[in-house]
């Protein structure tokens, strides 16, 4: 038989705690990839656009600061996303040696196709809490950056 090594109440809250809230962060995660992939982009494509959408043309590098995007991945995002039409690449006026990345109407068009299925999604998880609640699950989830 094993023995437990998490023998103290503080570790085993805290493994309690986390499995809690990872078993969260899938449920999120899932029902978000099935809303967002249905629209015929990835998630980390649909975090591009969105930041695009949002902010107009920018470099990738605020890009990459924006969004959920790794450094390794912001390249073959930005490919894929311009080789669909979604995006394209732009001289920046005041360095002609940055490039900007900007929205085309076609990713515009998929942008608001998703955002209100995405929206409801996010109402559906998060409308279980009340105001009060939402404001303390963003202190504590801000406490622990």
């Amino acid at each position: 038989m094993r023995k437990n090594v998490c023998t103290d109440e503080e570790t085993k809250l805290n493994i309690s705690t986390l499995k809690k809230f990872t078993k969260v962060r899938h449920r999120i995660n899932r029902l978000e990839y099935e809303v967002i992939t249905k629209g015929g982009v990835t998630v980390s494509q649909y975090d591009v656009l969105m930041v695009l959408y949002h902010n107009g043309d920018l470099k990738v590098g605020s890009i990459m600061e924006k969004t959920l995007t790794t450094p390794g991945n912001i390249t073959v995002v930005i490919n894929n996303l311009e080789k669909d039409g979604l995006v394209t690449r732009i001289r920046n006026t005041e360095d002609k040696r940055a490039i900007n990345i900007s929205i085309t109407n076609k990713g515009i068009s998929i942008v608001k196709e998703i955002i209100p299925k995405h929206t409801e999604i996010i109402n559906k998880i998060l409308n279980v809490l009340d105001t009060k609640e939402k404001i303390i699950l963003q202190n504590i989830l801000d406490k622990m950056k």
